[in-house]
């Protein structure tokens, strides 16, 4: 879809986030369903066999607590990156799982990192910065919002809890702020107004045509009225009189 298509709020905008999330839930079901534990498909970093994480990873989620952490703001998240950046939408979701997951294989502890959360760090710095860099008002609302709801994830990307990838997250923030960059264009429309428009013309313009040269408002024109005078004598030529009635100001012309 071109970047210049009106956004509409289909089925895809919606269904594509929900279908990810639910992935993860699928996942985690059959891992507690069958007594599976998937943990060692997780990124281990800077190990041949550790690469696979970087795909599977971010649907394996250790406790329950972790993967309802994550559903709620990565469906909400994904929501906004397909409804308002649909024509790159597929590109940040898919490059930013995979570069995120690369990153953390690269500067990761020596153990095992699962879970969506390094995803659900680049949308959120891509949605904040792309946001603020489009100066859009649309797309500096949602960086705005995004920072209202999820700000508070920020202080994460720092080794402040063992137990917590910080390495993940730290890798989906700066992958999110890159692609911040890389992706360039306008992903909405600027609408301009028929007077912006190049050969517009003000004289055959309806709402201007209500206005004097002095910018005094007088209403729609009259139309023009037409009186048909015919002499008494036969044979005698037919007269056409046409007059129009305009105002100028507050006085009658």
């Amino acid at each position: 879809m071109s970047k210049r298509d009106h956004l509409q709020f289909g089925p895809d905008v919606i269904g594509y986030p929900l279908l990810f999330v639910m992935l993860l839930w699928i996942v985690f079901w059959i891992e507690s369903r069958f007594g599976i534990n998937l943990n060692k498909y997780g990124i281990y970093p800077r190990t041949p066999a550790g690469l696979i994480g970087i795909f599977s990873g971010p649907f394996i989620h250790g406790s329950l607590k972790h993967i309802f952490n994550n559903s709620i703001p990565l469906f909400v998240l994904s929501t906004a990156l397909f409804y308002f950046y649909r024509n790159i939408r597929w590109k940040v979701l898919l490059y930013g799982l995979v570069f995120t997951g690369l990153a953390t294989w690269v500067i990761g502890r020596p153990s095992l990192h699962i879970g969506a959360s390094g995803v659900l760090y680049m949308l959120v710095a891509f949605l904040f910065f792309k946001g603020i860099f489009s100066k859009q008002f649309q797309l500096t609302a949602l960086a705005l919002a995004v920072v209202f709801l999820y700000g508070g994830l920020l202080w994460y990307v720092f080794p402040i809890d063992p137990k917590i990838s910080w390495e993940g997250h730290l890798s989906g923030f700066f992958v999110g702020l890159l692609f911040a960059f890389i992706f360039k264009g306008v992903p909405l429309e600027n609408k301009k107004y028929e007077w912006e428009k190049e050969g517009f013309d003000e004289d055959n313009d309806p709402f201007l045509r209500q206005f004097d040269e002095n910018g005094n408002f007088v209403g729609e024109p009259k139309p023009e009225e037409t009186i048909e005078a015919s002499s008494e004598s036969k044979g005698a030529p037919q007269v056409k009189v046409t007059y129009t009635i305009t105002k100028s100001g507050n006085n009658y012309a």
